[in-house]
């Protein structure tokens, strides 16, 4: 009979690759689910639910990413201060002329495990609001979405 044992790999045997997304005129659900599988390592036939062995990956030109429908002006981020009545709204409109890599980054985020793995897998994620970006030296390759 064969041995019949599940294979975990090793930190040894676990390779980080780094990838380059363009967000211009991806539609953001369908962007964040593929970069959120990528972080996770699901794209690997090593993939370990409990272990990191995901890829990093580089957003660049976030503030290019399109909704589909109304959401544009629909959508709103929800957040409260743990105060009574301390909620706050606000629009994707005012989030994407101040902040547009946070889009990105909270819709990974609600993609990714809510416990320890997940708040160390968001850290492997950068978004950048233009087409510049610091990590040349990794040499991220291209991803198509």
């Amino acid at each position: 009979m064969a041995d019949m044992t599940t294979y975990t790999p090793k930190a040894e045997d676990i390779e980080h690759h780094w990838w380059l997304v363009d967000a211009t005129g991806k539609p953001l659900g369908r962007l964040a689910t593929e970069i959120a599988r990528v972080i996770r390592g699901k794209h690997k036939a090593m993939f370990t639910p409990h272990l990191d062995v995901g890829d990093n990956v580089v957003v660049v030109n976030a503030e290019k990413v399109r909704l589909t429908g109304k959401k544009a002006q629909q959508k709103t981020y929800f957040r409260h201060s743990g105060y009574m009545g301390h909620e706050k709204h606000v629009p994707y409109a005012w989030m994407l002329e101040k902040h547009p890599e946070r889009i990105i980054e909270l819709a990974v985020k609600g993609m990714l495990p809510k416990n320890n793995l997940g708040r160390t897998l968001q850290k492997k994620l950068k978004v950048y609001a233009g087409a510049e970006h610091p990590h040349q030296g990794q040499r991220p390759e291209p991803l198509d979405i």
